[in-house]
């Protein structure tokens, strides 16, 4: 048990208090940073923007973090999960100079102090949360309850990283972070850094109690044992005592630490181990104001945000605030020059051991090249288009593989999914890494490693907290996940394309490995599930994001998507989105083929097409592997039943080149575009989601009067494949329909292809409901020209 020395205690004191002054500072000062004068109200800023209730537990973890660091050796971050106390890291990072040599204009004295001061959420300064622009941040605090996901997506394959992860009693009433306690049962002493949850319980939200903090501490320990923790308990409002019982807590907790991962690494144990947890009780707003106007502050919600909140204009609340910022005693903590004095640096690191300079922190500067194979090596031959099948995410899988395999002694690279491995095809990688697993093992499981780098967890948060956390570190990914269920993770991948489009505007920040998805069992064939499994809107939810961030590929099949997912695992700072089938799917492009065609992002298929040199009549657009598919069948009845009218067909890979140049990087020209669709002929577009997103991506288009656009539109159920495309208009017939409506003089001169076409509908229909299978002519069909 650690006892810390008088001198310990004072110069620990030091920094916090130091910290305190800092972040209430930012918050409120405009002007006057060291207090050299009586506090007038022009000091003060016009709009009182932040949050004080979490900072004070968040700069006292921050402190203590700096001690161990120092006193260890340790290599280590942060990761702030009460976002809101932005103010405490800014003032941390300041303190121990990282901020100052990330931004030179905001030096370590008295001007630098005020543009620290002016900067916090002001006109072009910094957030509030702990954001990109913050030195030793991998988290945006913005959203709660993706902290402890990130801290272990951090600590995998980091053997000698520390992750320490600030946890706010408010984040974790949250549905993600309850689930990522369960990340300990997939951390492995031996190859993975640790990660130290500090549970901060300051009581309250930004009006009601919280839900742990009102739980006695033995119903609470019985919880986070259940989880399997090891409980720390600190708690307390007398900063000697608090400080003592925190430093003594994470002394106990690094040693548990370091005894764990010495078993296994030097000894061989292999049993699971019981990770310590802090849990810090302090009150909410502490140092601040203990009462305003009558009613209590410190320790009660009210402390939330800005506890005095009318100091321009009421001078009792200007008072209280000089009162309370000069209770830190700033004249012994900072020089008449504004410097930290060497009491308030005595427990600061140096170099890349400070927290706001940790390179993991930045992890693009760690990133290296991910070793990919030649694509030779995995594409399937193709003689001929539209004659053979593979299962396009099995011919991934076998690339995978090997990338898993040639990454094993780097280990940086890995595979997330929600237990959907082997479902979406990709079992191949099993052969290069089995999964991660830490609890029980029995005789009936498979593919199950102490040591592997296959993440599977029925939770599609933890995989992107895990997946975002590994990338943000500098490594490489994948996150494999069925089309339907990544809605889940809507929100989070909101706040980490946010955190690119920011991260790319800082030129401090290197790029880091993009965030690579993986989209499969998709919309059109769930024959074991149905309905509940269909959706395919996650492309129109990223599609409205920041266009300088995320990409969005249909490869169309096996070697497309070869070409697609090598290009989104080289790339850097971005989203790619792809969708791909798992189910047998026809080869219709070889791989220079595809290469070629995926370069373009979207191309005519001159050998499915009968124009022969002018203008075509109709143009049948095709995006996804379905919906292509179809287009081709219909292209090939057209060939047959209309043999005189001149067909276009185009296939588009990169969804993004349909935007205006002007709008994404991918986009199209006018003149581009209206060459490939014309500007004036009828385009009948199958697509494989949602029909209103072509119309939002082209409406600005000469053409987009004569588009005509057919997706899904939410008619579903278990049946056959082809009675998908049909219940949703989508099938070859209805897209012959579609053309002999829309091209000028073939309503009367086609009139009986037509009828053949709502023909064959009507004998699709009752087909499958006799036989329970599609149409012969459907199933048996392959493409000839």
């Amino acid at each position: 048990m650690s006892h810390l020395s008088d001198d310990e205690l004072r110069t620990l004191d030091a920094h916090w208090r130091a910290a305190n002054y800092l972040s209430a500072g930012q918050i409120y000062l405009l002007a006057n940073p060291l207090l050299t004068e009586p506090l007038r109200p022009e000091h003060i800023k016009p709009r009182l923007l932040g949050h004080w209730g979490t900072s004070p537990g968040l700069t006292l973890v921050y402190t203590h973090l700096n001690r161990v660091i120092k006193a260890r050796g340790l290599d280590a971050l942060c990761v702030w999960g009460p976002g809101h106390g932005g103010p405490a890291v800014l003032a941390g990072s300041w303190l121990e100079g990282s901020y100052g040599e990330t931004y030179p204009d905001v030096s370590r004295d008295a001007a630098g102090m005020e543009r620290l001061f002016r900067q916090f959420s002001f006109p072009g300064g910094v957030p509030s949360h702990v954001a990109p622009e913050t030195p030793g941040s991998i988290h945006e605090g913005g959203e709660l309850g993706y902290s402890l996901a990130h801290a272990y997506g951090a600590a995998f394959d980091n053997p000698g990283l520390l992750v320490a992860c600030v946890i706010g009693d408010g984040e974790a009433e949250t549905g993600p972070l309850a689930g990522s306690w369960h990340a300990n049962k997939f951390l492995d002493p031996a190859h993975d850094g640790a990660v130290l949850p500090i549970l901060h319980l300051n009581g309250y939200k930004i009006a009601n109690p919280t839900v742990l903090s009102r739980l006695p501490e033995s119903e609470l320990d019985d919880l986070l044992r259940g989880y399997g923790h090891q409980p720390i308990h600190v708690t307390g409002d007398d900063p000697a005592a608090v400080h003592q019982a925190l430093a003594a807590a994470m002394d106990d907790a690094l040693d548990r630490i370091a005894i764990m991962q010495e078993t296994a690494r030097e000894g061989g144990v292999t049993e699971r181990v019981h990770w310590p947890v802090i849990v810090l009780r302090t009150p909410k707003g502490w140092t601040g104001p203990a009462e305003v106007d009558g009613e209590p502050v410190e320790g009660t919600w009210r402390a939330h945000q800005v506890p005095l909140a009318g100091v321009r204009e009421n001078p009792e609340h200007l008072r209280q605030l000089e009162a309370w910022l000069r209770s830190y005693r700033p004249d012994e903590l900072f020089g008449s020059d504004g410097r930290p004095t060497a009491d308030v640096l005595a427990c600061v690191p140096e170099g890349t051991r400070r927290l706001g300079a940790n390179p993991h922190a930045n992890g693009g500067l760690l990133t290296r090249e991910l070793p990919l194979p030649d694509l030779d090596e995995f594409a399937v031959p193709v003689d001929k288009p539209g004659t053979t099948l593979h299962e396009p995410t099995r011919v991934l899988g076998d690339l995978l593989a090997r990338v898993m395999h040639d990454t094993r002694l780097r280990r940086d690279f890995r595979i997330v999914g929600p237990d959907e491995t082997a479902s979406n095809r990709l079992q191949a990688v099993f052969g290069a890494s089995g999964k991660a697993w830490q609890a029980a093992l029995l005789p009936v499981d498979e593919h199950l490693e102490r040591h592997g780098r296959v993440l599977e967890i029925l939770s599609e948060h933890l995989c992107q907290g895990w997946l975002e956390g590994y990338l943000l570190t500098g490594r490489h990914g994948l996150f494999s996940c069925y089309e339907a269920f990544v809605h889940i993770v809507d929100s989070m991948v909101n706040q980490h394309i946010k955190w690119l489009k920011t991260s790319r505007e800082l030129p401090w920040r290197a790029p880091i490995a993009s965030l690579n998805y993986l989209l499969t069992s998709h919309v059109w064939r769930q024959d074991h599930n149905g309905f509940s499994h269909q959706d395919p809107g996650f492309v129109d939810h990223v599609l409205n994001k920041s266009p300088e961030v995320v990409r969005v590929y249909l490869p169309p099949d096996a070697n497309t998507l070869l070409s697609v997912a090598d290009h989104a695992l080289r790339s850097r700072d971005h989203v790619n989105v792809i969708v791909a089938g798992k189910q047998p799917c026809f080869d219709w492009l070889s791989l220079d083929q595809a290469r070629a065609h995926c370069a373009r992002g979207a191309g005519i298929w001159d050998w499915a097409g009968t124009e022969s040199g002018g203008a075509p009549d109709v143009v049948l657009a095709c995006a996804g592997d379905v919906p292509t598919q179809e287009v081709l069948a219909a292209a090939q009845l057209l060939r047959r039943h209309l043999p005189s009218l001149a067909v276009r067909v185009v296939n588009v890979v990169d969804m993004t080149r349909l935007l205006p140049r002007e709008e994404h990087p991918h986009g199209m020209s006018d003149f581009e575009y209206d060459g490939l669709f014309t500007a004036d002929r009828p385009v009948i577009f199958a697509y494989h989601g949602y029909p209103w997103l072509i119309h939002r991506l082209a409406y600005r288009r000469t053409g987009h009067a004569q588009l005509h656009v057919r997706g899904y539109k939410e008619s579903g159920t278990t049946t056959t494949p082809f009675d998908m495309v049909v219940r949703n208009d989508l099938d070859r017939f209805r897209l012959v329909m579609d053309v002999i409506d829309r091209v000028p003089g073939l309503a009367v001169r086609a009139a009986a292809v037509r009828q053949q076409m709502a023909d064959a509908r009507t004998r699709h229909h009752a087909w499958i409901r006799e036989h329970g299978t599609d149409l012969p002519e459907i199933a048996d069909w392959t493409w000839t020209a």
